[in-house]
C-alpha cells in the first residue's frame, strides 16, 4: 500500500509506454502533481514559472537525445531521463539535467508502479531526481557517466539474460516431459542463496563439483542446438568455482 501522500515538484512525464505509465501511477499515488504526455506532444510542455519543475523522459534510450533536443532550455526546470545505459550528455544543452533509472522490470503500467515502490534507483545529476526515488521509498545508488554502460550491462544480465536462460529451461523441460513451472521454485531458491551467500558460495551442481561425466551425459541427451548456450553458462560456472572446463562433447 502506498504511504502517506507527499507534495512534490510539478512533473511532466514524456512517453506514454510502460515506464511512463508506471511512473505516472506511482508518483501520483505518492502525491506528486504529474502529467503524462506522448513524445509527440511536447508542445504542451510549457516553460517559465507556470511550467513543470521536472520533465522526465520515459522514452527508449535511442530516442532520449532527440526528444530532449525538442525542449527549449529553461533554467526553471530539470530535464531528466530514466534510460539505464545513458549518461547526462544525452541531455546536452539543458542547464539542469539528471537521470533516474529503476532497477526493476516494468511489464505494464500498474504492476510496474507497484514494483517502483521500494526499488533501487541509479541517479545522477540534479538533486530533484533523488527526490523521485525518495517519494517512492526507494534506495539510491549514484552512478556516474563513466560507469553507466557497465551498470546497465549488469542490469541486462540480471533481468533479460535470466529470462533468456529460463527460455532454455522451458525447452529442456518440455523435452523431458516436465512442466517448466516445476523449476521455478528451484530457480528462485538459487537466486535467494546467491543474494544471501554470494554467487561463489551458492553455486552447486556438477560443474561446482567437477563432475564432468554428468556434464557429458547432459550434452549427449539434449538437442545439439542447446549445446552452445549450455557450455557458455557452464564456463561461467567453472570460472566462479575456480575450475577449468575440460574438453566436453555430447555424443
Amino acid at each position: 500500500m502506498p504511504g502517506q501522500p507527499v507534495s512534490g515538484p510539478r512533473t511532466v512525464l514524456v512517453g506514454a509506454g510502460r515506464a511512463g505509465g508506471a511512473f505516472h501511477l506511482a508518483l501520483g499515488d505518492a502525491g506528486w502533481p504529474v502529467e503524462l504526455v506522448g513524445h509527440d506532444d511536447l508542445g504542451s510542455v510549457t516553460g517559465g514559472p507556470d511550467g513543470p519543475e521536472l520533465v522526465l523522459l520515459c522514452v527508449p534510450d535511442g530516442a532520449v537525445a532527440e526528444v530532449a533536443a525538442q525542449l527549449p532550455p529553461d533554467d526553471a526546470r530539470v530535464v531528466a531521463h530514466c534510460a539505464g545505459s545513458l549518461g547526462l550528455d544525452a541531455l546536452a544543452g539543458h542547464p539542469r539535467v539528471g537521470s533516474v533509472h529503476p532497477l526493476v522490470s516494468l511489464p505494464d503500467a500498474r504492476s510496474g508502479a507497484a514494483r517502483l515502490r521500494g526499488a533501487w534507483f541509479a541517479v545522477a545529476g540534479d538533486p530533484v531526481v533523488a527526490a523521485v526515488a525518495e517519494a517512492l521509498e526507494g534506495r539510491v545508488v549514484t552512478v556516474g557517466d563513466d560507469r553507466r554502460a557497465v551498470y546497465h550491462a549488469a542490469a541486462v544480465v540480471a533481468s533479460n539474460h535470466l529470462v533468456a536462460l529460463f527460455g532454455q529451461v522451458e525447452r529442456l523441460a518440455a523435452a523431458a516431459g516436465v512442466p517448466a513451472e516445476a523449476y521455478v521454485a528451484l530457480a528462485g531458491g538459487s537466486l535467494d542463496n546467491a543474494a544471501r551467500l554470494g554467487a561463489a558460495a551458492a553455486l552447486t551442481g556438477p560443474v561446482a563439483r567437477g563432475d564432468w561425466d554428468t556434464v557429458r551425459r547432459h550434452l549427449a541427451a539434449v538437442d545439439p542446438s542447446e549445446h552452445e548456450a549450455y557450455l557458455a553458462v557452464a564456463g561461467l560456472a567453472a570460472r566462479l568455482a575456480g575450475r577449468e572446463l575440460p574438453p566436453l562433447r555430447g555424443g
